[in-house]
């Protein structure tokens, strides 16, 4: 709801205006927020979105961009010529600049450098230069640096005579002695405060926190974050300035890394996890679940080891050591769906209407996987029962193992939906998803997956409980 008390418009709003033609789509690309069209433009057709592009100013456009995810930026980068995208980069802080001429192809980035101000191409190529990772690819080099000689009164003339990104950029003044070295940080508001006609050098905090351009990202966020910094500096091997990471940078970069070692942890992809393609999800988590698999295996071995030789029809201790292996992999599909719900949930990645098709995509997915480790166990389950069971034939070992497979997918995709359920029951039910789901979703999963696994290996397989 808006600060008049009208409701927010939505993306409904946009696919009317797109219907009404383009005076009104004009009009209302001009009053929607750009964050709210970067995330209404990924559900469009690339037509509408040429439209809702070309309604729009390169101000405009620039702000559009700031806004996107990575996935949504790089679609419309395809969609933006070279001579209005070397408008937008003019319009854009360094470091922005060249995180979107990385998702660019690198013809049209080149082409784009060729077209800005040759002295902003020169940062710009410098700052492409360096590793994404490191603190010289996160910083900006764009920033106000004076002399220790400097009065405040010149300061802020000079502030006030910045034209670009460099004089929007509010991370303070910093100040350099005559290689270029950082010796001394003014903040806005201490230029505000302080009379014109005194020395920069009884202003300026001299006690500087500094990171190296090879220093990973992360660690430089980190210090901007410990000793609550509005700005980093970030120096070369000579300890000369060459740019500065603000607090919001770092912030990002922080949220960022929190969220890639989440999903690394359950072994799903970094990047827009909800956005990929079935198969490539399963590409992706497949590695984590035939470590599980393998696992299970072994100690199903091991579990037959101590049960004794089987009899001549598979009985209950027969099932019971394929147990472990449909309680890890279930768990594990489980825990990969949850996570990723509810990072989407904290980052607004899935809004309320997109919830039935991130379930429907996630629950094919576990199907996907299921399949794969039931197959395998399949094969493994009925070869086992073939060479170790005393009297087993080959229809009844071909049984068993189609029963202790196909109780495998079942198991596993219920997992998937749990783990997609749990968190938007907790959502919808005011409980915090990341507290709640993780360990009410393990009890549930391994509860239930093992009487998934049990049930339907029993109606499978005559004999095999009881």
């Amino acid at each position: 709801m808006t600060a008049d008390g009208e409701p927010r418009q939505d993306r409904k709003d946009l696919e009317e205006a797109l219907a009404a033609g383009p005076t009104v789509l004009a009009e209302f690309v001009r009053e929607a927020h750009p964050a709210d069209l970067a995330e209404w433009i990924d559900k469009l057709e690339e037509t509408e979105a040429r439209a809702v592009l070309g309604s729009l100013d390169a101000e405009r456009q620039a702000e559009l961009l700031r806004f996107a995810d990575d996935g949504v930026a790089e679609d419309l980068l395809a969609l933006i010529d070279v001579p209005r995208l070397a408008e937008i980069v003019e319009k854009l802080p360094a470091d922005e600049v060249v995180d979107l001429l990385a998702l660019a192809d690198e013809a049209k980035s080149e082409a784009v450098l060729r077209r800005v101000d040759r002295v902003r191409a020169t940062d710009l190529r410098e700052l492409l230069d360096y590793e994404p990772e490191s603190a010289g690819g996160v910083m900006t080099s764009e920033y106000v640096a004076v002399p220790p000689e400097a009065n405040v009164g010149d300061v802020i003339k000079e502030l006030r005579a910045e034209e670009g990104p460099a004089g929007e950029e509010e991370v303070g003044v910093f100040v350099v002695d005559g290689a270029g070295r950082p010796v001394g940080y003014v903040s806005d508001r201490d230029l505000l405060t302080t009379q014109i006609h005194t020395p920069i050098a009884e202003v300026m905090d001299t006690d500087l926190i500094v990171a190296h351009a090879e220093d990973d990202q992360e660690e430089a966020a980190k210090l901007v974050a410990k000793y609550n910094l509005s700005a980093l500096p970030v120096v070369d091997d000579g300890g000369v300035m060459v740019g500065v990471i603000s607090a919001e940078d770092a912030h990002q970069v922080l949220q960022e890394e929190a969220a890639e070692d989440i999903y690394r942890l359950v072994g799903t992809s970094i990047v827009d996890p909800t956005r990929l393609p079935v198969h490539v999800r399963v590409r992706r988590r497949l590695p984590l679940q035939a470590v599980t698999v393998a696992g299970g295996l072994l100690t199903a071995h091991i579990l037959k080891l101590a049960l004794g030789e089987g009899t001549t029809l598979p009985g209950t201790e027969d099932v019971l050591r394929f147990l472990p292996i449909v309680i890890g992999v279930a768990g594990n599909v489980g825990i990969q769906s949850s996570t990723i719900l509810v990072r989407a949930f904290a980052t607004g990645e899935v809004s309320p209407e997109r919830e039935v098709s991130v379930v429907g995509t996630e629950m094919l997915t576990g199907l996907v996987i299921g399949l794969i480790c039931g197959l395998a166990t399949f094969l493994v389950a009925a070869g086992t029962e073939m060479t170790e069971s005393a009297g087993a034939t080959a229809g009844v070992a071909m049984h068993f193992g189609a029963a202790v497979g196909l109780a495998i997918v079942v198991a596993v995709t219920w997992a998937s939906f749990l783990g997609c359920a749990v968190p938007i029951l907790c959502k919808r039910s005011g409980l915090d998803p990341a507290v709640v789901a993780g360990p009410f979703l393990i009890a549930l999963s391994d509860v239930s997956g093992a009487a998934i696994f049990l049930g339907v290996a029993s109606v499978m397989a005559v004999g095999l409980v009881g």
